[in-house]
């Protein structure tokens, strides 16, 4: 994709107050704890067949120029 991002391995609670502290920054919620257990028991793996057409990873590289340009926050999208 072109990022130069890395993945760092940290505690679990460490990235959650990390999380905890990007949302009061900008005004939003991150990351729950309920989340992030999810995310710790696999819950968003799966074993059926794929539903979609078009790979994750193709239709990324199509709009890789309009990922990230601009902030949607959560709070401000469902509840304001």
């Amino acid at each position: 994709m072109g990022s130069k991002s890395r993945i760092v391995h940290v505690d679990p609670r460490i990235a959650l107050a990390f999380a905890q502290m990007v949302g009061w920054l900008m005004r939003d919620v991150t990351l729950t704890r309920d989340e992030a257990r999810g995310l710790m028991a696999n819950l968003l793996v799966t074993d059926s067949q794929p539903n979609a057409a078009t790979r994750f990873s193709e239709w990324l590289r199509r709009n890789a120029d309009k990922i990230g340009v601009a902030y949607a926050s959560e709070l401000a999208r469902h509840f304001r």
